[in-house]
């Protein structure tokens, strides 16, 4: 018991403390008020004027702010590569959803610089073209790549996600996970064995599902409009935990899918689907 209060109370308190954009759909970001902030401070830490946060939110008084609302952050300008493009050699084990993670894009920025289609499946060796100067972190540049031996790497079209994924974006900042967008009411479903930590409503995330997987995972789905399931309930790969609702600030259906092993958080696209 007091290991599933620990993971609870981790995790939580993850969410309690956020100052995160999310990458929504449309590059959407969003800030979560904390306690003592103002349309000032956080428009300063933005890089933004408060004038242009507040209007872009459609509030008027600044003094309309409440700990735990969620603010759209207006963006600057059409997000275009200012430093060129480099190649990037595809290898082994390589997802468009981890690549877009690991060089701060989106998947959809991947396929517009690429001219790919939405069902377009990367291979190894394949040599795509992202924009200089981001992050590389735990990838390998085309020059250093190895040779690509005609084995296709895993297709990230073949991945299963709690919903019909009609896009996956990676959050950024304090909190690590996907927002999926998919259909309202469409069923929530579990991609694991495990046991239920908690059900219920959080702020800002509708409906929240926590569930403990063995191995030291934690899976939690958040955004749902209704629930199926309540702590304590045994699910299994395929068991409906609810509903997806609709996102309030993006006005569409959005899963937040979170996943932490040991209370590290992991890539979701790396998660055990069993």
């Amino acid at each position: 018991m007091n290991a599933k209060i620990s993971a609870f109370g981790l995790l939580f308190g993850i969410m309690a403390v956020i100052f995160f954009p999310l990458k929504l759909y449309g590059e959407e970001r969003v800030h979560v008020v904390q306690r003592g902030e103002t349309f000032f401070s956080i428009a300063r830490a933005l890089g933004i004027s408060a004038e242009d946060l507040m209007r872009h939110n459609g509030i008027t008084d600044p003094n309309r702010l409440l700990s735990g609302q969620r603010l759209r952050i207006p963006q600057s300008g059409p997000a275009t590569p200012s430093g060129g493009l480099v190649d990037y050699r595809v290898v082994r084990g390589d997802t468009l959803f981890g690549i877009a993670r690991n060089f701060s894009l989106t998947v959809g920025e991947i396929r517009q610089i690429n001219g790919f289609s939405e069902n377009h499946v990367i291979r190894e060796g394949d040599v795509l073209r992202l924009p200089s100067g981001q992050s590389t972190a735990g990838l390998t540049p085309s020059a250093q790549a190895p040779q690509s031996n005609g084995s296709a790497g895993a297709p990230d079209n073949q991945l299963r996600w709690p919903v019909t994924a009609q896009e996956v974006n990676y959050m950024t900042g304090k909190l690590s996970g996907v927002v999926i967008t998919g259909t309202r009411a469409e069923p929530v479903v579990s991609l694991t064995r495990g046991t239920v930590l908690s059900a219920g409503p959080y702020r800002g995330f509708g409906r929240v599902v926590i569930i403990q997987v063995d191995g030291g995972y934690i899976y939690v789905y958040g955004g749902c409009e209704s629930l199926y399931v309540r702590e304590g309930d045994r699910v299994g790969p395929g068991t409906v935990l609810g509903r997806l609702g609709i996102d309030p600030v993006s006005n569409r259906p959005q899963l937040f899918f979170m996943v932490y092993r040991s209370n590290a958080p992991i890539d979701p696209a790396d998660a055990p689907r069993s």
